[in-house]
Protein backbone atom coordinates (compact mmCIF):
# COMPACT_ATOMS: atom_id res chain seq x y z
CA UNK A 1 0.00 0.00 0.00
CA UNK A 2 2.10 2.64 -1.15
CA UNK A 3 1.02 6.11 -1.64
CA UNK A 4 2.53 6.68 -5.24
CA UNK A 5 1.71 3.87 -6.69
CA UNK A 6 1.89 2.63 -10.70
CA UNK A 7 -1.04 3.27 -12.54
CA UNK A 8 -3.38 1.28 -14.42
CA UNK A 9 -3.13 -1.37 -10.91
CA UNK A 10 -5.84 -3.26 -9.39
CA UNK A 11 -5.50 -5.33 -6.28
CA UNK A 12 -7.12 -8.30 -5.26
CA UNK A 13 -10.78 -8.20 -4.12
CA UNK A 14 -11.03 -6.65 -0.93
CA UNK A 15 -13.25 -7.83 2.39
CA UNK A 16 -17.38 -7.56 1.37
CA UNK A 17 -18.68 -3.86 1.05
CA UNK A 18 -14.74 -2.50 0.54
CA UNK A 19 -13.45 -0.78 -2.03
CA UNK A 20 -11.07 -1.84 -4.12
CA UNK A 21 -7.49 -0.66 -3.13
CA UNK A 22 -6.03 1.17 -7.17
CA UNK A 23 -2.29 2.27 -6.44
CA UNK A 24 -1.89 6.10 -7.48
CA UNK A 25 -0.96 7.24 -11.04
CA UNK A 26 2.94 7.79 -11.56
CA UNK A 27 3.73 11.58 -11.25
CA UNK A 28 6.75 13.50 -12.83
CA UNK A 29 8.61 14.71 -9.52
CA UNK A 30 9.23 17.91 -11.22
CA UNK A 31 5.91 19.93 -12.83
CA UNK A 32 5.63 19.64 -16.63
CA UNK A 33 3.28 21.22 -19.37
CA UNK A 34 2.55 17.23 -20.56
CA UNK A 35 1.35 14.46 -18.30
CA UNK A 36 3.69 11.96 -17.58
CA UNK A 37 4.88 8.41 -19.11
CA UNK A 38 2.97 5.83 -16.83
CA UNK A 39 3.86 2.74 -16.11
CA UNK A 40 2.08 -0.74 -14.59
CA UNK A 41 2.84 -2.19 -11.63
CA UNK A 42 1.98 -4.92 -9.04
CA UNK A 43 1.25 -3.81 -5.03
CA UNK A 44 -1.77 -3.72 -2.88
CA UNK A 45 -2.87 -2.56 0.45
CA UNK A 46 -5.50 -2.49 2.95
CA UNK A 47 -7.11 -0.91 6.31
CA UNK A 48 -9.43 -2.12 8.31
CA UNK A 49 -12.02 0.59 7.36
CA UNK A 50 -11.33 0.77 3.58
CA UNK A 51 -8.89 0.20 0.58
CA UNK A 52 -5.34 2.44 1.58
CA UNK A 53 -2.25 3.03 -1.08
CA UNK A 54 1.32 4.17 0.59
CA UNK A 55 1.63 7.56 0.62
CA UNK A 56 4.69 8.56 -0.75
CA UNK A 57 6.39 7.49 -4.03
CA UNK A 58 9.48 6.16 -4.78
CA UNK A 59 10.18 2.80 -3.94
CA UNK A 60 10.74 0.30 -6.48
CA UNK A 61 9.39 -3.29 -5.24
CA UNK A 62 6.82 -1.47 -2.40
CA UNK A 63 6.61 1.60 -3.68
CA UNK A 64 6.12 2.82 -7.26
CA UNK A 65 8.40 5.26 -9.15
CA UNK A 66 7.15 8.79 -10.60
CA UNK A 67 8.21 8.47 -14.33
CA UNK A 68 10.18 11.74 -15.17
CA UNK A 69 10.01 12.69 -18.81
CA UNK A 70 13.98 12.84 -18.83
CA UNK A 71 16.51 10.52 -17.05
CA UNK A 72 17.58 13.67 -14.79
CA UNK A 73 17.37 12.94 -11.30
CA UNK A 74 18.71 16.74 -10.35
CA UNK A 75 15.70 18.78 -8.94
CA UNK A 76 14.67 21.88 -11.32
CA UNK A 77 14.97 25.48 -10.75
CA UNK A 78 11.06 25.23 -9.92
CA UNK A 79 12.23 22.55 -7.00
CA UNK A 80 15.58 23.78 -6.05
CA UNK A 81 16.65 26.84 -4.18
CA UNK A 82 14.41 29.63 -6.68
CA UNK A 83 11.31 28.02 -5.00
CA UNK A 84 12.15 27.81 -1.46
CA UNK A 85 13.29 31.24 -1.07
CA UNK A 86 9.60 31.91 -1.52
CA UNK A 87 8.65 29.60 1.38
CA UNK A 88 11.32 30.59 3.64
CA UNK A 89 9.18 31.52 6.82
CA UNK A 90 9.86 34.51 9.66
CA UNK A 91 10.50 34.12 12.90
CA UNK A 92 7.59 36.62 13.83
CA UNK A 93 5.01 34.36 13.04
CA UNK A 94 2.67 33.66 16.16
CA UNK A 95 3.17 30.31 18.42
CA UNK A 96 1.00 27.90 17.68
CA UNK A 97 0.04 28.81 14.01
CA UNK A 98 0.53 26.99 10.99
CA UNK A 99 2.87 29.70 10.14
CA UNK A 100 5.45 29.08 12.80
CA UNK A 101 5.08 25.64 12.63
CA UNK A 102 6.43 25.56 8.73
CA UNK A 103 9.40 28.24 9.76
CA UNK A 104 10.16 25.70 12.46
CA UNK A 105 9.78 22.55 10.56
CA UNK A 106 10.53 22.93 6.58
CA UNK A 107 14.93 23.44 7.60
CA UNK A 108 14.44 19.95 8.43
CA UNK A 109 12.42 18.63 5.70
CA UNK A 110 13.74 16.93 2.33
CA UNK A 111 12.97 15.33 -0.68
CA UNK A 112 14.42 12.03 -1.55
CA UNK A 113 14.98 11.30 -5.34
CA UNK A 114 15.50 7.33 -5.73
CA UNK A 115 16.68 6.12 -8.50
CA UNK A 116 16.31 1.93 -9.81
CA UNK A 117 15.77 0.03 -12.35
CA UNK A 118 11.84 0.53 -12.27
CA UNK A 119 12.72 4.49 -12.68
CA UNK A 120 13.39 7.37 -11.06
CA UNK A 121 10.46 8.28 -7.85
CA UNK A 122 10.58 10.81 -5.17
CA UNK A 123 9.68 11.03 -1.57
CA UNK A 124 9.96 12.79 1.76
CA UNK A 125 11.93 13.03 4.65
CA UNK A 126 12.98 13.89 8.38
CA UNK A 127 16.53 15.15 9.56
CA UNK A 128 17.25 13.39 12.44
CA UNK A 129 20.75 14.49 12.78
CA UNK A 130 23.20 17.40 11.65
CA UNK A 131 25.35 15.47 10.09
CA UNK A 132 22.62 13.52 7.95
CA UNK A 133 20.77 11.07 9.49
CA UNK A 134 17.36 11.16 7.62
CA UNK A 135 13.97 8.99 8.76
CA UNK A 136 11.62 8.02 5.81
CA UNK A 137 9.37 5.08 4.88
CA UNK A 138 10.76 1.62 3.75
CA UNK A 139 8.90 2.04 0.57
CA UNK A 140 10.51 4.97 -0.44
CA UNK A 141 14.02 3.60 -0.96
CA UNK A 142 13.12 0.11 -1.23
CA UNK A 143 14.79 -1.17 -4.37
CA UNK A 144 16.18 1.69 -5.31
CA UNK A 145 19.82 1.76 -6.43
CA UNK A 146 20.68 6.19 -5.98
CA UNK A 147 19.32 8.12 -3.89
CA UNK A 148 19.47 11.89 -3.58
CA UNK A 149 18.65 13.89 -0.99
CA UNK A 150 17.83 17.97 -1.75
CA UNK A 151 17.33 20.41 1.06
CA UNK A 152 15.60 23.39 1.77
CA UNK A 153 18.04 25.75 1.63
CA UNK A 154 18.20 24.31 -2.21
CA UNK A 155 21.61 22.50 -2.08
CA UNK A 156 21.35 18.70 -2.08
CA UNK A 157 23.81 15.55 -1.37
CA UNK A 158 23.53 11.65 -2.35
CA UNK A 159 22.74 9.26 0.52
CA UNK A 160 23.26 5.67 1.39
CA UNK A 161 20.69 3.41 2.97
CA UNK A 162 21.67 2.51 6.80
CA UNK A 163 18.72 0.24 7.63
CA UNK A 164 15.05 -0.75 6.94
CA UNK A 165 12.03 -1.97 8.44
CA UNK A 166 9.25 -3.23 6.56
CA UNK A 167 7.43 -4.38 9.66
CA UNK A 168 7.31 -1.14 10.67
CA UNK A 169 7.84 0.89 7.49
CA UNK A 170 10.32 2.93 8.30
CA UNK A 171 14.17 3.57 6.83
CA UNK A 172 17.33 5.60 8.02
CA UNK A 173 19.38 6.81 5.18
CA UNK A 174 22.75 8.98 5.21
CA UNK A 175 23.49 11.96 3.31
CA UNK A 176 26.96 12.32 2.07
CA UNK A 177 29.07 15.16 2.96
CA UNK A 178 26.63 17.17 4.70
CA UNK A 179 26.79 19.33 8.14
CA UNK A 180 25.10 22.21 10.09
CA UNK A 181 21.28 20.36 9.12
CA UNK A 182 18.32 21.16 11.27
CA UNK A 183 17.28 18.34 13.13
CA UNK A 184 13.50 17.86 13.58
CA UNK A 185 11.92 17.94 17.09
CA UNK A 186 10.35 14.66 17.79
CA UNK A 187 6.93 14.63 20.12
CA UNK A 188 5.23 12.10 21.79
CA UNK A 189 2.50 10.42 19.67
CA UNK A 190 0.70 8.92 22.90
CA UNK A 191 -0.27 12.44 24.08
CA UNK A 192 -2.28 13.02 20.58
CA UNK A 193 -6.15 14.19 21.14
CA UNK A 194 -8.78 13.39 18.10
CA UNK A 195 -9.70 16.68 17.39
CA UNK A 196 -6.27 18.27 17.94
CA UNK A 197 -4.54 20.16 14.80
CA UNK A 198 -1.84 18.74 12.94
CA UNK A 199 0.22 19.81 10.04
CA UNK A 200 1.89 17.71 7.38
CA UNK A 201 5.03 18.66 5.45
CA UNK A 202 6.42 17.13 2.53
CA UNK A 203 7.22 16.91 -1.55
CA UNK A 204 3.39 15.84 -2.97
CA UNK A 205 3.88 15.21 -6.60
CA UNK A 206 7.68 16.50 -6.27
CA UNK A 207 6.36 19.74 -4.65
CA UNK A 208 8.88 20.17 -2.26
CA UNK A 209 8.48 22.36 0.73
CA UNK A 210 4.96 22.01 0.94
CA UNK A 211 2.74 22.76 4.24
CA UNK A 212 -1.05 21.17 4.59
CA UNK A 213 -3.03 20.98 7.57
CA UNK A 214 -5.84 19.59 9.01
CA UNK A 215 -6.55 17.63 12.36
CA UNK A 216 -6.27 14.48 14.07
CA UNK A 217 -9.36 12.38 12.73
CA UNK A 218 -8.89 9.44 14.81
CA UNK A 219 -6.60 7.64 16.42
CA UNK A 220 -5.22 3.93 16.86
CA UNK A 221 -6.69 3.18 13.27
CA UNK A 222 -6.15 -0.19 12.36
CA UNK A 223 -4.33 -0.42 8.88
CA UNK A 224 -3.25 -3.19 7.44
CA UNK A 225 -0.25 -2.74 5.12
CA UNK A 226 1.26 -5.50 2.34
CA UNK A 227 3.63 -5.49 -0.45
CA UNK A 228 6.97 -6.53 -1.28
CA UNK A 229 9.24 -5.63 1.51
CA UNK A 230 12.54 -4.96 -1.17
CA UNK A 231 14.37 -8.01 0.64
CA UNK A 232 14.75 -10.48 -2.17
CA UNK A 233 11.06 -9.91 -3.47
CA UNK A 234 10.13 -11.35 0.29
CA UNK A 235 6.59 -9.95 0.64
CA UNK A 236 5.69 -8.25 3.96
CA UNK A 237 2.55 -7.40 5.99
CA UNK A 238 2.00 -5.49 9.26
CA UNK A 239 -1.14 -3.87 11.15
CA UNK A 240 0.06 -0.82 12.63
CA UNK A 241 -2.18 1.53 14.57
CA UNK A 242 -2.57 4.86 12.73
CA UNK A 243 -2.82 8.44 12.87
CA UNK A 244 -5.83 9.21 10.66
CA UNK A 245 -5.96 12.92 9.81
CA UNK A 246 -7.67 15.04 7.20
CA UNK A 247 -4.46 16.94 5.93
CA UNK A 248 -3.85 16.84 2.89
CA UNK A 249 -1.76 13.94 1.67
CA UNK A 250 -0.48 12.73 -1.61
CA UNK A 251 1.65 11.02 -3.73
CA UNK A 252 5.42 12.54 -2.73
CA UNK A 253 4.18 12.88 0.86
CA UNK A 254 5.65 9.03 2.25
CA UNK A 255 7.82 9.92 4.66
CA UNK A 256 7.61 13.58 5.70
CA UNK A 257 6.04 14.25 9.29
CA UNK A 258 2.98 14.62 10.60
CA UNK A 259 3.89 17.60 13.10
CA UNK A 260 1.53 19.14 16.23
CA UNK A 261 1.61 22.98 16.16
CA UNK A 262 4.90 23.06 18.42
CA UNK A 263 6.74 21.73 15.75
CA UNK A 264 7.02 18.35 16.97
CA UNK A 265 7.06 15.48 14.59
CA UNK A 266 4.28 12.94 16.07
CA UNK A 267 3.95 10.90 13.14
CA UNK A 268 5.43 10.00 9.52
CA UNK A 269 2.95 10.25 6.81
CA UNK A 270 2.42 6.57 5.05
CA UNK A 271 -0.50 5.89 3.44
CA UNK A 272 -4.29 7.09 2.39
CA UNK A 273 -7.17 5.62 1.31
CA UNK A 274 -8.18 6.12 -2.38
CA UNK A 275 -12.07 6.52 -3.58
CA UNK A 276 -11.70 3.13 -5.42
CA UNK A 277 -12.79 4.76 -8.98
CA UNK A 278 -12.69 2.99 -11.89
CA UNK A 279 -9.78 5.32 -13.48
CA UNK A 280 -7.05 4.47 -10.85
CA UNK A 281 -6.51 8.22 -10.14
CA UNK A 282 -5.75 8.40 -6.29
CA UNK A 283 -5.28 11.61 -4.22
CA UNK A 284 -6.19 13.28 -1.10
CA UNK A 285 -9.81 12.75 0.21
CA UNK A 286 -9.07 13.42 3.59
CA UNK A 287 -8.28 10.46 5.17
CA UNK A 288 -4.94 10.23 5.50
CA UNK A 289 -2.61 7.57 7.80
CA UNK A 290 0.83 8.30 9.61
CA UNK A 291 2.45 5.62 11.47
CA UNK A 292 2.57 7.21 15.39
CA UNK A 293 6.75 8.13 16.02
CA UNK A 294 6.52 6.59 19.90
CA UNK A 295 6.49 3.02 18.24
CA UNK A 296 8.97 3.20 16.40
CA UNK A 297 11.73 5.59 17.31
CA UNK A 298 13.68 2.94 19.12
CA UNK A 299 13.59 0.83 15.62
CA UNK A 300 15.17 4.39 14.47
CA UNK A 301 17.78 3.59 17.21
CA UNK A 302 18.70 0.63 16.06
CA UNK A 303 18.71 1.50 12.42
CA UNK A 304 21.33 4.61 12.66
CA UNK A 305 23.44 2.24 15.30
CA UNK A 306 23.55 -0.21 12.08
CA UNK A 307 21.87 -3.17 13.82
CA UNK A 308 19.15 -5.14 12.33
CA UNK A 309 15.73 -3.94 13.77
CA UNK A 310 14.13 -6.29 16.46
CA UNK A 311 9.84 -7.02 17.13
CA UNK A 312 8.38 -8.97 19.88
CA UNK A 313 6.46 -11.93 18.55
CA UNK A 314 3.51 -14.13 20.16
CA UNK A 315 3.63 -16.62 17.67
CA UNK A 316 0.02 -16.92 17.06
CA UNK A 317 -2.26 -16.61 14.39
CA UNK A 318 -5.42 -14.83 14.91
CA UNK A 319 -8.87 -14.22 13.32
CA UNK A 320 -12.57 -12.69 13.96
CA UNK A 321 -14.28 -13.84 16.36
CA UNK A 322 -17.23 -14.49 14.46
CA UNK A 323 -20.32 -17.12 14.24
CA UNK A 324 -22.23 -17.17 11.43
CA UNK A 325 -22.77 -13.58 10.87
CA UNK A 326 -22.38 -12.42 14.42
CA UNK A 327 -19.50 -11.20 15.72
CA UNK A 328 -18.04 -11.94 19.34
CA UNK A 329 -15.77 -9.76 21.61
CA UNK A 330 -12.10 -10.03 20.39
CA UNK A 331 -10.00 -11.93 18.36
CA UNK A 332 -9.82 -15.96 17.78
CA UNK A 333 -6.88 -17.66 18.68
CA UNK A 334 -6.41 -19.95 15.16
CA UNK A 335 -3.18 -21.54 15.88
CA UNK A 336 -0.17 -21.26 18.48
CA UNK A 337 3.34 -21.79 17.21
CA UNK A 338 5.45 -24.16 19.72
CA UNK A 339 7.55 -23.07 22.09
CA UNK A 340 6.67 -19.39 21.22
CA UNK A 341 5.80 -16.77 23.71
CA UNK A 342 2.40 -17.59 23.47
CA UNK A 343 2.45 -21.10 23.62
CA UNK A 344 4.63 -20.42 26.95
CA UNK A 345 1.90 -18.27 28.32
CA UNK A 346 -0.67 -21.25 27.68
CA UNK A 347 -2.68 -20.09 25.26
CA UNK A 348 -4.54 -22.40 22.69
CA UNK A 349 -6.33 -22.37 19.24
CA UNK A 350 -9.87 -21.90 19.73
CA UNK A 351 -9.19 -19.36 22.52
Amino acid sequence: MILDGMTDLHSPAAPSAHEPTRALPMQDPTPAPAPPRRRPGALSAAVLAGSLVFGGAAGFGGAAAYDYLNPDPAPSPQTGAAANSQTQQTSTAPTGTAEAVAAKVLPSVVQIVVSGQQGTGSGSGVVLSADGMILTNNHVVSGGEELRVSFHDGTSAKATVLGTDPVTDIAVIKAEGVADLTPAAIGKSAELKVGQDVVAVGSPYGLDATVTTGIVSALNRAVSVSGDSGTQGQPSATTYPAIQTDAAINPGNSGGPLVDLAGNVIGINSSIRTDGSSTGQGGSIGLGFAIPIDPVMPIVRQLEAGKTATHARLGVEVGNNQTSELAGTGALVRTVTSGGAADRAGLRAGD
